[in-house]
């Protein structure tokens, strides 16, 4: 079972950090073989998403707000050992849900821009190469999409 956490960035622990940016550096940094800053600032400024499951970080998504009513949404990750198991489906579910009343863009890998459209985000513009791999851009306006039931897990916010 997955637990969910939404947090800003002071209520993330430092061991689950840790794991949170070795998660996103195996995957967008090694696995995709690009070189590019992960550690941006924007992390301090946004909404972190946070997928568990006993304890460990098996799910990861952040979004802030791009611009006044626009919410950029990205650093969207699974863990690789969980791949197959639907987790991207639910961990895109969990951010639509919450951002469900707000316009969200994102620069979205062009092969996954046909997933992306199955939460709401339609692709604007020509692709673009961001980092060296190809992107579009992508937007869903606020209550256009209204997300299907949460898969069973838990949903937690910090006090």
């Amino acid at each position: 079972m997955i637990s969910w956490t939404v947090t800003d960035f002071d209520g993330i622990g430092t061991r689950t950090l840790y794991e949170i940016l070795r998660l996103r550096a195996e995957v967008f940094v090694v696995e995709q073989v690009c070189a590019y800053l992960d550690v941006d600032g924007r992390d301090l400024l946004a909404t972190h998403l946070i997928g568990h499951r006993e304890d460990r970080v098996v799910a990861y998504a952040r979004w802030f707000e791009e611009e006044p009513g626009t919410w950029s949404l990205g650093r969207i990750v699974t863990h690789p050992d969980a791949r197959g198991e639907g987790l991207g489906t639910r961990l895109m579910s969990e951010a639509v849900r919450q951002l469900a009343d707000r316009t969200v863009v994102m620069h979205a890998q062009a092969h996954l821009a046909a997933f992306y459209s199955r939460f709401g985000f339609h692709r604007e513009g020509e692709p673009f190469l961001e980092d060296g791999i190809p992107h579009v851009f992508m937007r869903r306006k606020a209550g256009e999409f209204v997300p299907p039931a949460a898969p069973p897990s838990q949903s937690k916010r910090p006090s």
